[in-house]
């Protein structure tokens, strides 16, 4: 496994894991490769509609306003390609 099937492994993790929470702007932050344990460890961060000033995301991104922003740490086996 590369860098890049690491990311798109754990975007696609991210998105089922919420799929219920309607999250937006899901993006890599960070990925790194840890030699001891042998895993990818990806950071994606995401924005849930709550998370908005407005109550509407649509209108949110339309007028710019800023969202706050959340961050999991998906730890991918290189071998196994499990997460």
């Amino acid at each position: 496994m590369d860098a890049k099937e690491a990311v798109q492994t754990a975007k696609k993790y991210v998105a089922e894991l919420f799929t219920g929470e309607m999250i937006t702007k899901i993006g890599l932050e960070e990925v790194e490769f840890n030699d001891t344990s042998s895993n990818w460890e990806v950071t994606i961060g995401f924005s849930r509609q709550w998370e908005y000033k407005s109550p509407n995301p649509i209108i949110a991104g339309l007028t710019n306003q800023p969202a706050t922003r959340s961050y999991k740490l998906v730890c991918i086996n290189d071998d196994s390609g499990k997460v």
